[in-house]
């Protein structure tokens, strides 16, 4: 029941009011520490209380620590919390770090305590993986544990739930919800749950609350496409109706997709059942089959597949070696490429755009992505699809390579190739090996390092914008060839490109009104928040209602959230007053027309610290991101050049207090972090390596 992490939950017991946690600690994250200790601390608070705790025995390597949650003493510490997070302490002295524990997927919220009043307190897992103790409203819970669909296309599924404590049930039903005005309902059987599940500590409250039904699926093939979402409806001995909330499926034990193909008369139907990608919640859908459709698909998985197989990939690399030897070097090819093809964008951009403009005798090529294609269709540039053979031709006989983040590792550089890594921002967070314990889909902790360092070999060039990345490229990338310290060439735009006519002309262009302030938006990407590989979630936590009321008649907010981020956005409701920008080719038109920066942890307030404009964080994560996730460089609460604030409400505060007084940006910093840009970094650059 465990996770990979190096602090996690293995289990948990709940014995009358004292939860006992079992948590296993990897020895070389705790053992130069003098102290450990365990504490539930207060959301967004410094209040915490010390928890009781004994380390066992040694299992598969890690240190086992029994720790006790007692009811009594939570509620003494914090009569009204809503929200306690678990943290491990460790101290060396005056000196402590504060991480968060991980948690399993499991039935947590069935191990709840009732406080009277309708008031539950249970432990549940955050969207980020970590181990919380909430106390709320109670509410009826159900979860499909299993699910099939035989040959005649009947669901069935069995489960467990948990009903407000007290309640006498006459009756249980499934509720199944087609469309909004469109219910149907479907008896359940109450039954002992099954003792694999009972005699697990998880599941021992609801051991008795067992539940199996039987859907017939036919009735819903009669659209070309349904879909299905369940809900239990309990009828009491007193005749009032509960509904639970919208049933969710077990994280453990049971393999998702499940599909069935079934005729009905000349048409045939897929079944799919699987569950939601963020919460988890049982779906069904039922779709037609059509044979052409079905085939083009099919083909396209295959070949998708094929494209991502192994043998492929080692036939690339090896015609990558073998032209590499084979062709000549074109001394005047240049291969660009912005974040793995998706953007035009960058210091690549700066760099290809100043050579264009200066040195006519380069070939200049750019790669994309062909996911991506359109946003590279109307530029008047010389392109070539990544991965495609004209592109394996190019790259063995381009001279130079330009790129800001990572190729893939299997790509062996050409010994005739020039690779220039311009990298993407002024590090705050830890990068590659200065990183403490990786949380990215896909990979580990040590593979990642490892590959990291493996790319960074082959770079001859690396930028630096400053004296103090420099440093941390060095000791983080292992990098061992030329810095380049000249200031980072995307920047250069916002000096040669701040009046009042360029400003004006890119608002236009985006259809913000000339009198408008604009608030730029731009958070970070979390490392941990993700779907599958390359799939990244995001939640939007700033409230735009409370935006828009106070600033909706005389600013606009323009949202740039990170590439890797897919979360689709729902802006309809502020139209007008929020614009999203997120593909918007290059950040740096939003830079310019921005009257002012929210952020967080990204490094964009280091590039928008140049136009010398207020900067506000938005950093209502502080503790988990500085302490769990990445880790900073340098003392960001002390040295951020500007307010940090955890809610919307202070966010509004402080934006009111900056504009009723006189703003004077913070020169330390600027000297710090900006002291080379000048507009001619791409100059500078150009001249060292390509000269």
């Amino acid at each position: 029941m465990g996770t990979n992490a190096n602090r996690a939950l293995q289990a948990i017991r709940l014995d009358g009011t004292t939860y006992t946690l079992t948590i296993s600690i990897q020895p070389s994250f705790i053992e130069n520490y003098e102290s450990i200790s365990f504490e539930l601390l207060q959301r967004n608070t410094e209040n915490s209380l010390t928890l009781t705790c004994e380390r066992t025995v040694l299992v598969d390597g890690y240190y086992q620590y029994e720790v006790m949650v007692e009811m009594k003493k939570v509620i003494a510490m914090f009569p009204d919390e809503e929200i306690l997070d678990l943290v491990i302490v460790r101290s060396n002295g005056e000196d402590e770090n504060h991480s968060r524990i991980k948690s399993n997927y499991d039935n947590m919220e069935f191990l709840r305590i009732q406080l009277g009043d309708n008031m539950i307190f249970y432990p549940g897992t955050t969207k980020m993986g970590n181990l919380s103790f909430y106390k709320k409203e109670e509410f009826f819970l159900a979860k499909i544990q299993e699910v099939d669909v035989t040959a005649d296309a009947i669901l069935m599924m069995t489960g467990m739930f948990l009903p407000p404590k007290g309640v006498k049930i006459a009756q249980l039903n499934l509720l199944i919800k087609l469309h909004e005005d469109e219910w149907q309902s479907v008896p359940i059987q109450q039954e002992k749950m099954d003792d694999s599940y009972a005699g697990s500590n998880w599941y021992r409250p609801v051991s008795q609350n067992g539940i199996s039904a039987k859907v017939d699926l036919q009735p819903y093939m009669m659209e070309k496409e349904s879909s299905l979402k369940f809900y239990i409806e309990a009828t009491l001995e007193s005749g009032e109706i509960l509904q639970s909330q919208r049933v969710k499926v077990n994280h453990l034990g049971h393999k998702f997709p499940v599909q069935v193909m079934k005729k009905m008369g000349n048409r045939k139907y897929r079944i799919t059942v699987k569950p939601t990608k963020r919460s988890r919640y049982l779906s069904v859908s039922i779709s037609e089959y059509k044979f052409v459709s079905e085939m083009k698909r099919s083909t396209r998985d295959k070949w998708v597949s094929i494209r991502r197989s192994k043998q492929l990939l080692k036939l690339f690399t090896f015609a990558f070696k073998v032209l590499g030897i084979v062709f000549p070097a074109d001394k005047k090819l240049v291969m660009f490429e912005s974040f793995h093809g998706k953007q035009y964008s960058d210091n690549p951009r700066a760099i290809y755009e100043y050579m264009r403009e200066n040195n006519p005798d380069y070939k200049l090529v750019w790669s994309f992505d062909r996911r991506h294609i359109g946003k590279f269709q109307d530029l008047d540039i010389s392109m070539v699809r990544r991965f495609s053979v004209p592109w394996l031709l190019l790259m063995t006989r381009a001279n130079y390579w330009v790129t800001n983040a990572r190729l893939p590792l299997w790509i062996p550089k050409p010994k005739h190739t020039i690779y220039l890594q311009t990298w993407h921002g002024t590090p705050l967070k830890r990068l590659a090996a200065d990183m403490e314990e990786v949380h990215m889909p896909g990979t580990n902790t040590e593979k990642y390092k490892e590959n990291f360092v493996s790319e960074a070999a082959k770079w001859d060039y690396l930028i630096s914008p400053n004296q103090y990345s420099s440093k941390i490229f060095r000791r983080a990338f292992q990098f061992e060839q030329e810095m380049v310290e000249s200031g980072y060439p995307r920047n250069d735009f916002l000096y040669q490109a701040n009046t009042k006519e360029s400003i004006q002309n890119i608002k236009a262009k985006l259809g913000i009104g000339p009198e408008k302030k604009v608030i730029l938006y731009a958070p970070t990407w979390r490392d941990n928040q993700f779907y599958s590989k390359g799939k990244y979630k995001f939640n939007l936590e700033l409230d735009l209602t409370k935006m828009q009321a106070e600033f909706g008649e005389t600013h606009v907010i323009v949202l740039r959230l990170h590439y890797l981020v897919s979360e689709n956005l729902d802006i309809s409701d502020y139209e007008g007053f929020v614009y999203d920008y997120s593909n918007q080719e290059d950040i740096r038109d939003l830079y310019l027309i921005s009257d002012m920066l929210i952020t967080d942890y990204s490094s964009v307030f280091f590039d928008y610290a140049n136009l010398k404009r207020p900067v506000f964080f938005f950093v209502y994560d502080m503790e988990n991101y500085r302490d769990n996730l990445r880790g900073f460089y340098f003392d960001f609460e002390k040295k951020a050049p500007g307010p940090l604030t955890r809610t919307t409400e202070e966010l509004i505060h402080e934006i009111k207090r900056i504009a009723e007084n006189e703003f004077t940006f913070d020169e330390e910093f600027y000297n710090r972090f900006c002291y080379l840009e000048d507009g001619f970094a791409a100059k500078r650059v150009v001249e060292r390596v390509f000269h």
